[in-house]
């Protein structure tokens, strides 16, 4: 059985954890991080000596870098349909996959520490301001993007890019401040609550 190494309520667990209900994969999730054990102690640095979650474990390799699990558990399984087998149908996918793991990302995470997970080091008023305007311009990109297609990130059908955008879509959605009207996101994510694997791991799989 496939082994995720890591707690829950990280936002790249869950991406791993989505992507296992939408392939349909059965797996066994062991807490490493956050709340739990200390990512620094030897046993996981023999995981990962990164220090970071997730990490898969498949047959006795050892994975590691959410987006990069995302793509290999789809193309493991075959999933054409979550991830294209043409190098060009492929490339419309993994640029919102590249783009969410590294600019996305770096737009929320100081307004999210400071107000959401209230982290003492987080608290600078003009630093959260300002990474909240940051936030709300890259979903106003998204948006746009989504009126464009009128249905998912890429197009018509959903892919392995809407899993890591809409957990970022959600973390958007909890920051309790005021938000921007974007009417395609909103309806995208109520979309994404449609699927098992979403209620499960965004919707109700915490911030």
């Amino acid at each position: 059985m496939l082994k995720i190494y890591g707690h829950a309520g990280s936002i790249n667990v869950r991406k791993v954890l989505w992507t296992c209900v939408e392939l349909g994969i059965p797996f066994e999730r062991i807490d490493w991080g956050g709340p739990t054990r200390s990512l620094a102690d030897p046993e996981f640095q023999k995981l990962n000596p990164i220090g970071m979650i997730p990490v898969v474990e498949d047959n006795g390799q050892l994975f590691r870098e959410s987006n990069s699990i995302v793509r290999y558990l789809a193309a493991r399984e075959g999933r054409h349909d979550l991830l294209p087998n043409t190098p060009a149908e492929r490339a419309q996918v993994e640029k919102w996959m590249d783009w969410q793991v590294s600019d996305f990302n770096n737009t929320w995470r100081y307004v999210f520490m400071g107000t959401v997970r209230k982290r003492p080091d987080f608290q600078d008023p003009q630093q959260s301001a300002a990474s909240w305007e940051k936030f709300c311009a890259a979903v106003g990109i998204i948006d746009r993007e989504l009126s464009r297609t009128g249905a998912y990130i890429t197009g018509s059908a959903f892919t392995c890019a809407d899993i890591v955008i809409g957990l970022s879509i959600h973390r958007w959605k909890s920051i309790p401040m005021e938000r921007p009207d974007c009417a395609a996101v909103e309806a995208y994510y109520e979309r994404l609550c449609k699927r098992e694997g979403f209620q499960l791991y965004g919707r109700d799989g915490g911030a």
